[in-house]
């Protein structure tokens, strides 16, 4: 959950003179996100800005919320992009693994499909295997990560736009 960040004099803060800092509000981090990380870009930018009128303290500040957020759904993608290899190794190997096996046997092909895609990406050496395996049957990088972005399509375009209004609004 997002949630304001209680904290003592911060560093962006100590930057911030006196009069304007009702106009900086606290950061809306998500867990795992570092507060000084945040508070790092924030100065850097008020540093590279110096701002004086309320107005540039404005604009610096949103400059600095914008970047955190265009950072943050960076990461959120790569993440993404990650959950969605795996789904796209078990996508490849039910092509490999599980074509012309007899009805009966299906469901069980499915499930050891299942199975390899997870020890691929918890085993390094299930997934230089597999991976071995795959290519052998025509499946290089190139083509898993096409089923990545085939599967995340949907997903990635809510990402785009959000990044795209990030910078429109930079």
């Amino acid at each position: 959950m997002n949630g304001p960040v209680n904290l003592p004099q911060s560093q962006s803060a100590s930057l911030l003179p006196p009069q304007f800092e009702a106009l900086c509000p606290l950061p809306q981090l998500l867990p795992g996100e570092s507060i000084d990380h945040y508070h790092a870009l924030q100065a850097a930018i008020f540093r590279d800005i110096a701002p004086e009128t309320a107005v540039e303290w404005l604009l610096a500040i949103d400059i600095a919320e914008l970047s955190w957020e265009m950072q943050r759904y960076r990461v959120l993608r790569h993440r993404l992009l990650n959950t969605y290899r795996q789904k796209a190794i078990e996508m490849t190997l039910r092509r490999v693994d599980v074509a012309g096996i007899a009805p009966d046997f299906q469901d069980v092909a499915e499930i050891y499909t299942i199975h390899n895609a997870l020890d691929w990406q918890l085993d390094p050496s299930a997934a230089l295997d597999i991976e071995t395996r795959l290519r052998s049957y025509g499946f290089d990088q190139h083509a898993i990560s096409m089923e990545v972005y085939v599967q995340a399509r949907e997903i990635l375009g809510l990402f785009e736009s959000l990044l795209s209004g990030a910078q429109l609004d930079a």
